[in-house]
Parts: C-alpha cells; sequence; structure tokens
C-alpha cells in the first residue's frame, strides 16, 4: 500500500530543468491527516462493499494518494468512468468519485446473481440508466462510508449533485488549482477495479487548519466495522431474566413443616411491584399484571439504570 505519492519523482525522458519546474508546481502543501483518514477509511470499505453486495467477500486497498493540479488529476483520470460530482456541505466544496468500469460492471453483475458467469470484456458506449442507477447506489454508499470516516475529526454529509458518463466532463477547479488524487483499489471475490476521489484543495478550506497538521498516532478514525458487528450480535443474543415477587423471611421450622398441596401465603399486594434482574444484577422494577394469553405480563415503573421516573411498558410473558 503506498501512503502517498506524488508527482515530483523525475521521469526518464524528462531533462532536469522540466523536473525542477514541475516539481516546483507540484509543490503543494501536505495534509497528513488526511493522509491517514482515508488509509484508514480503505479499511472500512471493504466489509461496506461485502454488505452493499450481498455478501460478496471484498477487500480495499489504498493504492496512491497524489498532490497534484485540477488540470493534471482530471487528465488521469480512467477515460470510461461513471463520475459523480458530490457537494460537501459543511465543506461548501464539491468533491468527485470516478467508479472505473471494471468495478462498476463487477459490483452489477453480483448484485444481479452473476456470480458465476464469465467476465466478458466491456466495449466502452453510453451507461444505461439501470447502471447509472446502479453506479449512483454504489457512490452514495461511499460516500456515507466517507463521511463516517471524518466523523471523529468534523462532521461532513456528501450530497450527489450529479452523475456524468465520462471523468472528461468534469469541471471540478481551476486547471491549475492543487488538488489530491486518491485511488482506491477494490476486489470484489476474483474481479477488482478503482475508486478514484478528487479533492480540489478549495473544498478542504475550512478544515485545512486540522488536515496540515502533523499526524503523531492516536485514535484518530479506524476500523469501526467491528463495533457495528458486535452490536448486531449483542442485540441478537438471548438473555434469560428473573421475576422476584417477593423474599419473605421465614424460619427453618416452618419450612421443613411444609406438606404438599398447602398453600403459602406469601404476603404480596395486587399493586406491590417486583423487581427483574439478569445474572443477578437488578434490572427494574415493574406492576404485574395478566395477559389475555394467560401469560404474566409486567410493566416497568423504574429502570434502575437510567432515570427513576422513566416509564415503558414490557410484553414478555412470564410463566406462572
Amino acid at each position: 500500500m503506498t501512503m502517498s505519492e506524488t508527482a515530483t519523482a523525475p521521469r526518464e525522458d524528462e531533462r532536469i530543468e522540466e523536473a525542477i519546474i514541475r516539481s516546483a508546481r507540484s509543490n503543494h502543501q501536505k495534509l497528513p491527516v488526511l493522509e491517514v483518514i482515508l488509509d484508514r477509511f480503505a479499511l472500512a470499505l471493504g466489509p461496506a462493499m461485502k454488505s452493499h453486495c450481498a455478501g460478496a467477500a471484498a477487500e480495499a486497498e489504498l493504492e496512491s494518494f497524489s498532490y497534484l493540479t485540477a488540470g493534471e488529476a482530471l487528465d488521469s483520470l480512467p477515460p470510461h468512468g461513471l463520475a459523480a460530482i458530490a457537494e460537501a456541505r459543511e465543506w461548501k466544496g464539491d468533491v468527485a468519485l470516478v467508479v472505473d468500469p471494471d468495478l462498476l460492471f463487477a459490483t452489477l453483475e453480483i448484485m444481479l446473481g452473476g456470480r458465476s458467469a464469465t467476465r466478458a470484456a466491456w466495449v466502452p458506449r453510453s451507461y444505461s440508466a439501470i447502471e447509472r442507477r446502479f453506479g449512483a447506489r454504489l457512490c452514495e454508499m461511499v460516500l456515507a462510508e466517507l463521511s463516517g470516516a471524518f466523523a471523529s475529526l468534523c462532521a461532513v454529509a456528501f450530497d450527489i449533485d450529479r452523475i456524468e458518463g465520462s471523468p472528461q466532463a468534469l469541471v471540478l477547479a481551476p486547471p491549475a488549482s492543487p488538488c489530491i488524487k486518491v485511488v482506491m483499489r477494490v476486489t470484489l471475490e476474483e474481479r477488482s477495479g478503482t475508486l478514484t476521489f478528487l479533492f480540489p484543495h478549495a473544498a478542504l478550506d475550512s478544515v485545512r487548519p486540522i488536515l496540515s497538521q502533523p499526524f503523531r498516532g492516536g485514535a484518530l478514525g479506524g476500523d469501526s466495522s467491528w463495533r457495528a458487528q458486535i452490536s448486531d450480535r449483542l442485540q441478537e443474543t438471548g438473555v434469560t431474566l428473573e421475576a422476584v415477587l417477593c423474599e419473605p423471611r421465614l424460619s427453618l421450622t416452618d419450612v421443613l413443616g411444609w406438606q404438599p398441596g398447602q398453600i403459602l401465603d406469601l404476603g404480596i399486594e395486587p399493586d406491590e411491584d417486583v423487581v427483574v434482574s439478569c445474572s443477578g444484577l437488578a434490572m427494574f422494577s415493574a406492576a404485574i399484571g395478566r395477559r389475555r394469553n394467560g401469560s404474566v405480563a409486567l410493566r416497568v415503573t423504574r429502570d434502575f439504570s437510567e432515570t427513576p421516573d422513566q416509564t415503558e411498558e414490557v410484553q414478555d410473558g412470564i410463566p406462572d
């Protein structure tokens, strides 16, 4: 994985004077925090793609991070990709996302059940309405995940303004203005393709002081997918609740004197609350009642983990 790739290295067919001039032109302000955010965004993009593509095995990696001019970035885009222009509302600027045909059609075929189909060579043509719609849905999912990657730093939402069938039709920023180009490679089962992001510096003006700070490590961003998976599993976990009707104090003599069929007076009043516990931990107190199916029902009167006056109804049947 290439963390940062700039356009300043000399080319084989380039004279030293030309290399110096090109290096001076591309001497843009570095944004170390943005590099870290997008590096960790790649970790979260894999699980998001897997969920989006009906459970298909998916991986994502940061392939390149380049500081270029807007003109150079647009010229380097894949010629036949599907491009989306998204407005970053909080930043008051536009960013671009380009999905190359390989990734677009791999996603489309997997979602339509064509995993086992032999991949045919794609002939460049105009995208159909269905292909544009699938591409727009893919871009919306990726941009929503990108918003989550920035959440630990600043709140931002990306709203797609328009979809272009050719990256060459993009109008994002003046050609000489600085721009950041980020390429993510996504692998879906045995197929792969790229997502290309363009971030003009003008769109990052409001957060540039934060993004330009040196990154010295810490809990910035990260792969939050494991938190969502743990939360989902915990919500589906079954637990056993115990309702304690009362705790009378009895002498051992009385207990030893009990006989089969004897009625025990527990001294429970009709309006007396019971305490419901889980694994010995008191959870809430509740008023007891009976449902039409014969099961005992509880209405929560006090939640011990929250405010004392909070109430809600629980209709879990508890056998007599």
